[in-house]
């Protein structure tokens, strides 16, 4: 099966193979700035109007017009707004290199949008999930566990995981712990304090985290994270993380943000630039 890690590893081989003789070719080219362009990918459908995402706008421009070149997005949508339209027409191209499921949300991975930009733009700022691990029991990619780590140690403690990643048996979760970036946190025996201080430390280090409340859904206490540009996100998750970034609670009522404010608000990697 094609995977976006399979193309990555392929990718990186075909680069070796070429040497040097290629590398003055490919630095003419403009460049995709993937950290600005999966934020416009998460925020921009989930705006209420077609808003650019700040600093994301020439490199939302180069993808989209290689989508145009490619058949899969009118050039009605060449805005440099990463809208519904243009995660439609990402989506399809993934398909078109035989991706399924979460590979083919709309969300661009690092294989298949350097595929994209062949002759066009190179990509820089790359993201990737990493591999699949165990932590403490439960599935999560190399990026999330790094993430979760870092939090602890801003703590000073280890929090008791719930429910991890790319498990699809989280019926009340619609859907966010499908794919990659998805925790669950046990808050027991916490007070209020603490929680809030847990919450702060997992928004400094880059995740959409909330304290959740029997209140609001069938579920008990529990604190529930999605790691900000998570490329093997799923669509709910996605979602929930541009609600996150436009100040909403990540609930399908998408009301106010009720968790503690961290400004600004940091993805992993700007997080580590800061240390």
């Amino acid at each position: 099966m094609i995977t976006r890690r399979s193309l990555l590893v392929a990718a990186g081989a075909a680069a070796a193979a070429a040497g040097p003789l290629a590398r003055p070719a490919s630095a003419a080219l403009p460049q995709v700035d993937m950290e600005a362009l999966i934020k416009a990918a998460q925020i921009d459908p989930r705006r209420a109007d077609s808003a650019i995402t700040t600093g994301a706008k020439d490199s939302v421009l180069l993808v989209e017009r290689a989508l145009q070149a490619s058949g899969h997005l009118s050039a009605t949508y060449v805005d440099g707004h990463f809208g519904t339209s243009t995660i439609a027409a990402y989506a399809a191209y993934q398909r078109s290199l035989g991706y399924t499921g979460l590979d083919a949300t709309g969300l661009p991975g690092p294989s298949s949008l350097r595929l994209l930009g062949e002759g066009r733009y190179t990509v820089v700022k790359a993201i990737s999930p990493g591999s699949v691990v165990t932590l403490r029991g439960f599935q999560v990619n190399t990026r999330t566990r790094a993430m979760l780590l870092e939090a602890e140690r801003l703590l000073g403690r280890q929090l008791s995981i719930t429910q991890g990643s790319y498990n699809t048996g989280v019926g009340a979760s619609a859907g966010t712990h499908d794919g990659g970036g998805a925790l669950d946190l046990s808050v027991s025996g916490l007070s209020s304090a603490t929680r809030t201080d847990v919450l702060r430390r997992l928004r400094t280090v880059g995740f959409a985290a909330w304290l959740r409340t029997p209140s609001q859904g069938d579920w008990g206490y529990h604190i529930h994270a999605i790691a900000l540009a998570d490329t093997d996100q799923s669509a709910g998750a996605q979602n929930q993380a541009g609600d996150y970034y436009l100040g909403r609670n990540g609930l399908a009522n998408r009301g106010t943000d009720d968790g503690p404010a961290v400004s600004p608000k940091r993805t992993w990697e700007e997080y580590q630039r800061t240390l």
